[in-house]
């Protein structure tokens, strides 16, 4: 059902806590693709009253600054959830991080108080999309069920720490292969976007080590992650990018497939391999994702 719709590029979603004015005051100028608007984990309890207050405010000044969309991401349990969404419901946020999304009936129930609150607030119903965070394993043995909830979904993650942490494990990369596959796969299936990395990495402030994850997590089917702190955000800009060297190539396997395709074949040879329809199709994809970025830069 989410296939025909048409995705965000989301290489790079920054997260802001909307309550720190020295964060949000530049979050405009780092080039992500998305600040997240932060209601969970980097407001204290003691403060998330006072954040639902100042958050209009922020997204009204990051749409008036900047071209990143604006995201909010909100708590659990549904007692936060629905006091977060009364006030996350506003003209320019794109999306609603859900935290620990744990299965159908969570998803539809939050989708019909956004809807709600969209038409009493005179907004598109439906405009505002879900990102659903699955951080449990419970959830993550619902990942297909949860990837179909929902039109407003449009994509899944993993929340690493807090799913080692139900397990009683380490978010080290072994232990979060299967899973994060398992939400990759879930993800893909209800043509929604995988986002994350393949890996963790704690120390930030290693690009290099930083920017070769992202690579692999591309490689995975990862299309874009979260961070936590500016220097990231171009390493994830250019990580979840083709390369020019890419490109060139898909673009020279869609016009040798135009070629043969006159000729009547299916498949031909370039460069001494044999190039049939799944990797005509993946040069397509890189092509169409070139295009989706060069028109967000333009925008």
């Amino acid at each position: 059902m989410s296939a025909a719709r048409e995705m965000p590029v989301w290489r790079s979603l920054l997260f802001v806590p909307v309550n720190v004015e020295r964060f949000l005051a530049r979050a405009h100028e780092r080039g992500a693709d998305g600040i997240i608007l932060d209601l969970e984990d980097s407001v204290s309890p003691a403060e998330k009253e006072n954040a639902r207050r100042l958050l209009p405010a922020a997204v009204e000044r990051l749409r008036k600054n900047g071209r990143s969309d604006v995201l909010v991401r909100i708590n659990q349990p549904l007692e936060l959830a629905v006091r977060d969404l009364e006030a996350a419901v506003l003209p320019g946020v794109a999306s609603i991080l859900v935290t620990k999304a744990e299965g159908v009936s969570h998803l539809r129930l939050l989708d019909e108080l956004v809807a709600r609150l969209e038409e009493k607030r005179g907004l598109p119903v439906g405009g505002i999309r879900f990102n659903g965070l699955i951080e449990t394993p419970g959830a993550v043995a619902r990942a297909q069920e949860i990837a179909r909830a929902t039109p407003r979904l449009v994509a899944l993650s993993l929340g690493a720490e807090d799913y080692a942490t139900a397990i009683g494990g380490r978010p080290t990369e072994e232990v979060l292969l299967m899973p994060k596959q398992l939400v990759v796969q879930a993800a893909y299936s209800a043509g929604l976007m995988a986002m994350g990395t393949i890996g963790t990495l704690a120390d930030f402030s290693d690009l290099e080590a930083y920017a070769r994850m992202v690579r692999r997590s591309r490689d995975f089917g990862f299309v874009g992650a979260s961070c936590i702190h500016p220097a990231q955000v171009p390493v994830l800009n250019a990580g979840f990018s083709p390369t020019p060297e890419e490109i060139a190539e898909a673009e020279r396997i869609v016009a040798a497939d135009r070629e043969a395709a006159a000729q009547g074949r299916g498949s031909f040879q370039l460069d001494g391999k044999m190039i049939d329809i799944p990797i005509v199709r993946r040069a397509e994809a890189v092509l169409a994702r070139a295009r989706a970025i060069a028109a967000r830069s333009a925008r």
